[in-house]
């Protein structure tokens, strides 16, 4: 499968996941340390706004702030934040879909990073944030193996440097033998018994 299908089914699963949550649950806590459902849903939408300008090679307003609401979520009421996040991430999948973006570099804010780099961590990122908030809410949870295995790449690929950061925490232990998602998510720091992953 090729990176570009891998990251549009990664989005595709963050949305439905995103569509999936009830507004009444917004307030609920997730496994992500410090975020509620309503944090992770928000999350996800800068997600995908970054990984849209990424592909564009736009630089991002310097009024963006990680600490804020997506600036596409700022003025709406939550009910309407997943149509919101829907659209912007079926943008950046649809930006993400020329091979050509994967090809030089672009940047997440910061310095120039190549760009298939950028797209192979987005991807996964999607996918295992994906996962987080269908734990929160209660959603099941279905992971194709190919985009197991990628998000198993992106999370081993960017795991040290999160540690370092404190953005991802310590490793849990999952079998060798399990299916790659759940290696991913252990690597990514997170349980994957929480919630029954089907192996698609």
């Amino acid at each position: 499968m090729s990176e570009q299908s891998l990251f549009s089914d990664a989005v595709d699963l963050a949305v439905a996941t995103i569509r999936g949550a009830a507004v009444e649950r917004y307030a609920d806590p997730t496994p992500c340390t410090d975020y509620t459902v309503a944090d992770l849903v928000n999350h996800l939408a800068f997600g995908f706004l970054l990984a849209h300008h990424a592909a564009t090679r736009e630089p991002w307003p310097e009024a963006w702030g990680a600490e804020d609401r997506a600036p596409f979520l700022r003025d709406l009421p939550e009910r309407e934040w997943a149509a919101a996040a829907g659209k912007e991430g079926a943008a950046a999948a649809a930006a993400w879909a020329d091979p050509q973006v994967w090809e030089g570099e672009s940047h997440l804010g910061g310095g120039p990073m190549p760009a298939a780099v950028i797209g192979a961590m987005m991807t996964g990122e999607f996918v295992v944030h994906a996962w987080d908030l269908a734990v929160a809410t209660g959603q099941p949870f279905t992971v194709a193996p190919a985009l197991g295995e990628a998000a198993l790449e992106a999370m081993t690929g960017m795991a040290g440097m999160g540690r370092e950061a404190g953005w991802i925490g310590a490793e849990v232990p999952v079998d060798a033998g399990a299916p790659a998602f759940e290696r991913a998510l252990g690597v990514s720091g997170r349980d994957p018994a929480r919630l029954p992953v089907s192996r698609g």
